[in-house]
């Protein structure tokens, strides 16, 4: 009976996503659509003195070339079935 438990709680993590999460999942992915995304963190601590790390990601979304927009309504179309019900934010 546990594992039937356990299997009723997995496909309630499957069920439908609300527009606005899915609005806002979706809003990362085409933000992420833009082009690489670059970081840098530099800092200092008492033991080891300055520490500095960095990361670059893109996407295929980027490689591809898609428009954000168009990855944006697709996402939220494949989650939701529905268009968006906002336009997307791209900070």
């Amino acid at each position: 009976m546990r594992w039937a438990a356990v299997l009723l709680l997995g496909l309630a993590a499957c069920g439908p996503v609300s527009p606005e999460r899915a609005a806002e999942r979706c809003e990362e992915r085409a933000r992420a659509a833009q082009g690489p995304q670059i970081g840098l963190s530099l800092g200092a601590n008492s033991k080891s003195g300055p520490v500095a790390s960095g990361s670059i990601a893109i996407t295929s979304d980027a490689i591809r070339g898609r428009d954000p927009l168009e990855v944006y309504e697709s996402c939220v179309f494949g989650l939701t079935g529905e268009m968006p019900i906002r336009p997307v934010r791209l900070r």
